[in-house]
Order: structure tokens, then C-alpha cells, then sequence
């Protein structure tokens, strides 16, 4: 796949950099370490720059543009994949809700220099909800001090930017948050925990004790309420489903080439196996749908704050990540039973295990029950069709 047009600087080619995930993905869960390799390839095809507009430098890639190329890196390698949706999230957040020379100038270096931007939106003793902070920005002058004990912060040992919520002021509210734009060397992180999971392992995401020093222009111009509502949750949804997809293409092809090849035994003879595997073509067309209509859905009220910070679409967007997630554990597990002990074995081409283990970090990494639980309270309100 090649991603190209004639207004943007360069063509985002894929081919070579879905040959390096495919090479590493295997080592790198199984020795749960950082995909570098991966990342240095995502950076040298300018994929970090994908979602920053041309005119700043950058790619002007489409939110569907983006997760036909997740869902391509998923089906490779889910870690990369997650990592590469979980840049664009931030850097979109920063896209649409910068809109400073601080901000523009930023983008333009991002552009340039390709750095890994990692997210601090999860805090100890606030239960999983990001929309609520303990810690809060300090102010002293046109400096301001941030410290906060993170549950997670994916692949944040590798990146180079951390874009953190917090508190507007040490006297706000939980609810009233800002985003900061965290840089290294004026950001420190302490680990507190370490990363030895099933699934998604590449990601490296332990917990961390984050100490950030940054000018005030560092602080996003809009309140992390309409941040999240209008873009990070919507576009991370989105972006994650597609990488989900891709773990769904990679476990459907392993299957159909198990029928085929049991087909081609006994020619003429339709394997038992092929009608599982005609019903396996429904649920991924199912998650297919899921995906894309998503991505043009956004992008189809993409400029209508009303409409992303609508009940309706609260509920919608959130209902893409769990339908995406139970998608695709269930496709992946269809395709383990097509493929038998070959799926199980993990020393085989049509080895199914991998892409199971990853598949169930979906609905783990950010839980499902949580957002249901969310979703269960929007329902009360929400009068549309």
C-alpha cells in the first residue's frame, strides 16, 4: 500500500515498513520489548507526521487514511499498530486544539524531526476515569510545574513528548482539566511498575511517576472536556478499532489458507472447515463496517463541535470501541478453531496465538465494563434515535 497525493510533501510508502514488522513482531512479543526497529521504520516513511496538516509540514492524512494504515500495521504487528494510532491520537488533539504560534511551531518540529508522542491520562486513585485529575498544574510566572503518578504511559520511556492531564489550577475542580504538552529534557519519568502482559507486550506501558517543568504556552488553548469529546476519544476509538481490524485480517487469512490448502487434498470435496470459515467472513465484514463508517462518521461532523460533544455521538463512538474489540476476539477465536492444533501450535505458518492474546488486550487495556458503565449513564439521557 502507498499513500500519496499530489498536494502532500512525500509519499507515505508502506511496503518496507510492513516487511519490518512483520520480521521483528514475532521477537518482540516474545520478548515483550520496545518494536524499535518498527518505530525507526514508521518514522523514516514520515508516519509520525501523517496526521499534521501539509501546510506545518506534515502528511494531511484523513482519519480514514489513517486507519487503513493502522490496519495494515496491525495485521503485522498489533504492538506497532498501537503505538502508531496512540501518536496520531495525540497529535490530532494537538492539531485541532492548539491553534498558537507555540502549538504551530511544535507541529513544524514534530514534521521535521519525527518524535514519539505518548499520552498521561490515567492517575492513581481517580478509578480509571480520565475526565477527572488529582494532580493540577503549578504556576510561578510565565513557568509551570506538573507532577503525577500515572497507572500507565505507553511506550512514555520512548517518547519524547507526553501530552498530560491535570487540574487547570491547584484550586480547580476535578473535572475542569487541561492538556500539557510535556518535553523532554524538562520531563522526567520514574517508573513504578513494570510491563509483563499478555497481549500487546511491545507496547511497554509500566506505570510512571511523571515530573514535568514547561512554559505556560504549553498548556493546549481548549479545556481537555472538549479535547477528549471532539477529538482524542473519537479519533482513539477509531484509530484503535483499525489496528484491531488489522490483528482480524492477519487471523481470516491464516484461516482461509488452512481451507484451502485442506480443499486442495481432496479436490472436488468442500472442507467441513469452509463453512466456518463463510461464517467468519460475516463477522469481519461486521468489523470492517464498524471501522470506516466510524472514520466517516468524524469525519463528517469533524467541524461541528455541537455535533462531537452530542450526547448521541458520546454514545456511538463508544460503542465502536466495544463492538471493534468483541469483533475481533471473536474472529480470532473462529479462526483458531478453523485452523485446529496449527492455529494453537506456536511454531507453525497459520500459528493463531499471537493475534489471540492481543486480540483480548482490547477489551482489557481499556476496559469495556468501564465504558458500558459510561454508556449506561449517557443512555439516561440520550433521546435520539
Amino acid at each position: 500500500m502507498t499513500v500519496s497525493s499530489d498536494s502532500r510533501p512525500a509519499q507515505l510508502p508502506l511496503t518496507d515498513v510492513l516487511k519490518t514488522l512483520r520480521t521483528f513482531a514475532a521477537e518482540v512479543d516474545r520478548e515483550g520489548r520496545f518494536p524499535a526497529e518498527s518505530v525507526d521504520a514508521l518514522r523514516s516513511a514520515n508516519l509520525f507526521a501523517a496526521a499534521i496538516p501539509t501546510a506545518l509540514g506534515g502528511g494531511g492524512l484523513s482519519l480514514t487514511e489513517l486507519a487503513r494504515i493502522a490496519r495494515d500495521l496491525g495485521a503485522e504487528c498489533a504492538s506497532t499498530a498501537m503505538i502508531f494510532v496512540m501518536h496520531q491520537s495525540q497529535i490530532l488533539s494537538i492539531v485541532r486544539h492548539g491553534g498558537t504560534p507555540t502549538s504551530d511551531a511544535l507541529l513544524r518540529r514534530i514534521a521535521a524531526d519525527q518524535p514519539l508522542v505518548a499520552s498521561a491520562t490515567t492517575e492513581i486513585n481517580i478509578g480509571g476515569d480520565v475526565r477527572s485529575s488529582s494532580c493540577a498544574v503549578e504556576y510561578d510566572g510565565d513557568r509551570i510545574h506538573l507532577a503525577k503518578t500515572a497507572p500507565v504511559i505507553s511506550y512514555g520511556e520512548y517518547a519524547e513528548i507526553v501530552l498530560a492531564t491535570a487540574r487547570r489550577t491547584v484550586d480547580s475542580p476535578p473535572s475542569d482539566q487541561v492538556l500539557v504538552v510535556c518535553q523532554k529534557p524538562d520531563v522526567t519519568l520514574e517508573r513504578t511498575s513494570n510491563w509483563d502482559t499478555l497481549g500487546f507486550r511491545g507496547t511497554c506501558s509500566p506505570g510512571f511517576q511523571l515530573d514535568a517543568v514547561a512554559d505556560r504556552s504549553s498548556i493546549l488553548r481548549d479545556n481537555y472536556g472538549e479535547i477528549s469529546s471532539q477529538t482524542m476519544l473519537p479519533v482513539a476509538h477509531v484509530l484503535w478499532a483499525s489496528a484491531w481490524l488489522g490483528i482480524a485480517d492477519a487471523a481470516v487469512s491464516k484461516s482461509r489458507k488452512f481451507v484451502r490448502k485442506a480443499a486442495s487434498k481432496s479436490p472436488g470435496v468442500t472442507p467441513p472447515s469452509a463453512l466456518r470459515l463463510a461464517e467468519l467472513f460475516v463477522a469481519h465484514e461486521q468489523l470492517v463496517d464498524t471501522v470506516f463508517g466510524a472514520a466517516a462518521k468524524f469525519e463528517a461532523i469533524a467541524d461541528s463541535p455541537e455535533e462531537l460533544g452530542s450526547i448521541g455521538f458520546a454514545v456511538k463512538i463508544n460503542n465502536v470501541k466495544v463492538t471493534a474489540s468483541t469483533l475481533v476476539i471473536d474472529i480470532v477465536g473462529k479462526a483458531m478453531q478453523i485452523c485446529g492444533i496449527s492455529g494453537y501450535r506456536e511454531d507453525g505458518d497459520f500459528s493463531i496465538g499471537r493475534h489471540l492474546r492481543d486480540a483480548h488486550g482490547s477489551a482489557i487495556m481499556v476496559s469495556n465494563e468501564r465504558i458500558l458503565a459510561h454508556n449506561s449513564q449517557l443512555a439516561l439521557l440520550y433521546k435520539g434515535k
